[in-house]
């Protein structure tokens, strides 16, 4: 008997010997249960989505043909052309990007921040206390994804973030808008809210400091700098479903590929 065979069979037998509940002994007992009968006009889980999003609108990109062979040597170069695009196009915040760490402890994680600057690296701040600030304390390994929608375009970045200078942070914290760096002051990033008014004193507090002191950064405001490693880029057409090329790093030059969809 195959493996096919094998899931086959096992499949058989999940659907004609399933567990039940004896009415009267309240013990559970195996044998055929015939499932309830759908109410009227309902339809499974799954039709019913594809019913939901049948009538969404697919990206029709006005953007120029992704080609391999016509792309720069360096992704960077590539990452700038189509985010210029983007903000031309009237994307809003084209620079927002989804930040994916994980860690032993806590798994995968996942959040929408935003990039503060790109040069060799792609650059972010948080604070080092904040989950994402752990995880990438236990695994330094990160992944970015951009995806501009309205162009049909998506950059996936994967790398190492690695804490860049002090004074990189400190710059940053000091151009944040003052509730933004009471908020960082007041209470340390996704600390579960116990008691509003405690927080809420504590946010009061902050904002005296931070109106007082204008220079005033928390020692765990950290600037982070991820050297990609990897960067693929994917664009929607509408002759294809889609087209792919990949940069991969290797000692201090770029490989480049098309990926197949």
């Amino acid at each position: 008997m195959g493996a096919r065979d094998v899931d086959k069979a096992s499949s058989d037998c999940t659907r004609s010997r399933t567990w039940s509940t004896d009415a009267a002994t309240g013990r559970e007992q195996a044998g055929p249960v015939t499932p309830p009968d759908p109410a009227p006009g309902a339809s499974s889980s799954s039709s019913s989505f594809r019913d939901r999003v049948r009538g969404a609108a697919s990206p029709s990109p006005d953007v120029r043909e992704l080609d391999v062979t016509s792309t720069p040597a360096d992704p960077v170069a590539l990452f700038l052309e189509w985010l210029d695009a983007a903000v031309a196009a009237g994307v809003v915040q084209p620079h927002a990007f989804t930040l994916s760490t994980a860690s032993t402890a806590s798994g995968p994680a996942a959040r929408t921040l935003l990039l503060k600057d790109v040069d060799d690296a792609f650059w972010f701040t948080s604070s080092a206390l904040s989950p994402k600030g752990r995880q990438i304390a236990e695994d330094e390994r990160v992944a970015l994804t951009f995806f501009w929608a309205a162009q049909g375009q998506q950059v996936r970045v994967t790398g190492s973030a690695v804490a860049g200078p002090r004074d990189v942070a400190e710059q940053d914290f000091r151009h944040r808008h003052p509730d933004s760096r009471a908020v960082a002051v007041a209470v340390p990033q996704s600390t579960e809210i116990d008691d509003v008014r405690a927080a809420d004193e504590a946010l009061d507090r902050a904002r005296a400091e931070v109106q007082a002191d204008d220079d005033l950064v928390p020692d765990d405001w950290t600037a982070y700098r991820v050297l990609p490693v990897s960067v693929e880029f994917w664009q929607a057409t509408t002759g294809r479903d889609q087209v792919r090329v990949r940069y991969d790093r290797v000692g201090d030059d770029w490989r480049r590929a098309s990926l197949w969809p």
